[in-house]
């Protein structure tokens, strides 16, 4: 358990960074559509604080993925969850996302769709994957049981 739980510090730590550069390229993008004219310094430092720690925890959820007793299904629950837990929490804290159930259901049926339509293509590279490498192995088990 203590390496799944520094694998977790590491890779957060790794993320941890990323997190005010995405937040500078949001802020951009707001201002150039003309959505955010000025900033707060409390809206600034709390942007940066929430989004670093967000990256942190969304680049240390990977480590979920290496515990071997887990079920695929299971951590892929865990890591969605946890991530829609952040994201969420991020969202509200920064008032990017109205308090309100209706902003709350449109949030979760985005977050739902685009999780699971990166699994689909994680899916679908890793099935397509898998099936070459079997091929090759098929080929190699041929060829080696003529000779």
């Amino acid at each position: 358990m203590k390496k799944y739980v520094l694998e977790f510090w590491r890779r957060g730590l790794v993320a941890f960074g990323f997190g005010p550069i995405v937040l500078a390229v949001l802020y951009l993008i707001l201002q150039a559509n003309g959505v955010l004219q000025t900033l707060t310094v409390n809206q600034v430092c709390l942007g940066i604080f929430s989004l670093s720690v967000l990256a942190f925890v969304a680049g240390g959820m990977n480590v979920v993925y290496q515990i071997e007793r887990l079920p695929l299904m299971v951590a892929i629950l865990i890591h969605g969850g946890v991530l829609y837990i952040s994201y969420l929490v991020t969202y509200l804290l920064n008032d990017w996302l109205e308090w309100g159930v209706t902003p709350v259901l449109v949030f979760s049926g985005i977050f739902i769709v685009g999780y699971l339509a990166i699994w689909a293509v994680i899916y679908s590279i890793i099935k397509r994957n898998t099936e070459k490498v079997n091929e090759v192995l098929k080929k190699n088990r041929n060829e080696e049981s003529r000779q």
